[in-house]
């Protein structure tokens, strides 16, 4: 097993000897006697960075040994330089670390068991056993921010199998040897293999930005530090757009948006009022017929259009239509109670430059026709 140096997450760069090169497929496969690169692992990516200046295309941990994964090979035997992408590395220790905040907390207030865990470029997503509400997340969120404000040591240690028997700990596994605890002392105190920060003034800000139910229990996603900070960068500048539409206050663009909400609310029935007047003045003039009939209603919907038809097939002894300026053609609805429509579909369409279909006692579709095409059509049909 090569030596870990990750257990110190501030080491950016480090010298190490190769101790093995094996050519594959993807690359080299580079073995050295020690390494700060931390391997894929616990829902974290692998580091990123360089060897001797080459970049590291992969870091993975098999048999107990770290590999990396290079375009170059080197000798064994020779010194190399690791430099460890350091924005990256930190903005991950950041996360990570308020992380295991936000679940000790949890564990310490609710009883939650941390079930799942995976940090993506979206942010952090953990799975709590418990469902909270959005009080009790809100307390969990001020708890570990208040740690954040406290500078709290964070610390990396392997105890014995002895001390470990002895150490309460959380864990999603059942862990006998090698076992990497993190400690934050009045907080928490987890078993975990990734690199940390060393205080938690690190981290900066920790955000829970949605919480949801998820098998029986919570899902949090959660920001902190750089990400927090560039996810509320965002935001302001949202509100700031959303205010200036609105003129409205920044602190008041909530209770103008529900304003303007109950404003399109009034407007939408004062719409759906005209809509059923117009309805029903259409269908108030409709008349009976021995033959075809049909009526033009350009503000008409398609449920408009097949509520008129259905007033006025019982009307019409042939077919009854309803139609409505659409672009260069029109809107179909056609219905009748005595005439099978399938058959009148293909004939009705293939005249008229449409499409459409339905059941055989009513039709929808479009035409792109004139309306005295569509009247003499019709007319046509009861020859």
């Amino acid at each position: 097993m090569n030596e870990r140096l990750y257990d110190n997450g501030h080491i950016r760069q480090f010298e190490a000897t190769v101790i093995e090169c094996k050519e594959t497929e993807k690359g080299f496969l580079i073995l050295l006697d020690k390494t700060a690169f931390f391997p894929a692992g616990g829902g974290q990516a692998a580091d990123e960075g360089t060897l001797n200046g080459e970049k590291v295309y992969d870091v993975f941990e098999k048999n107990g040994n770290i590999y990396h994964l290079t375009k170059v090979s080197f000798e064994t035997g020779t010194s190399v330089l690791g430099e460890i992408d350091w924005d990256i590395r930190f903005v991950r220790m950041q996360n990570h670390t308020g992380e295991h905040l936000v679940c000790g907390v949890a564990h310490s207030l609710y009883g939650c068991e941390n079930t799942g865990f995976h940090m993506g470029t979206f942010g952090i997503t953990a799975d709590l056993s418990i469902l909270l509400d959005s009080q009790q997340v809100r307390e969990i969120e001020r708890l570990a921010n208040k740690a954040v404000f406290e500078n709290v040591p964070v610390k990396v240690f392997y105890p014995d199998e002895k001390q470990l028997k002895a150490i309460d700990y959380r864990s999603k596994l059942d862990l006998t040897e090698n076992v990497r605890l993190v400690e934050i002392e009045g907080y928490d105190l987890c078993a975990c293999c990734a690199p940390h920060v060393l205080n938690t003034g690190e981290i900066g800000m920790i955000k829970i930005l949605e919480h949801s139910s998820n098998r029986g229990g919570t899902r949090m996603l959660i920001k902190c530090g750089y990400d927090a900070y560039e996810d509320y960068c965002q935001k302001a500048q949202s509100v700031a757009a959303v205010s200036a539409s609105l003129c409205a206050r920044q602190e008041e663009i909530a209770q103008a948006v529900e304003a303007l909400k109950a404003e399109k609310a009034k407007l939408e029935f004062e719409i759906e009022s005209i809509k059923r007047q117009s309805l029903d003045k259409y269908i108030s003039r409709l008349k009976p017929t021995d033959g075809n009939a049909c009526v033009f209603a350009d503000d008409a919907d398609g449920d408009g259009l097949r509520e008129i038809v259905n007033a006025g097939k019982t009307l019409c002894n042939g077919i009854f239509g309803a139609f409505a300026a659409d672009g260069n053609g029109y809107r179909y609805c056609i219905g009748s109670n005595t005439v099978d429509l399938r058959a009148f579909a293909k004939d009705f369409n293939s005249a008229l430059n449409g499409r459409g279909g339905g059941r055989p006692e009513m039709i929808q579709g479009s035409v792109l026709s004139s309306k005295e095409d569509i009247i003499g059509f019709l007319q046509a049909q009861e020859q």
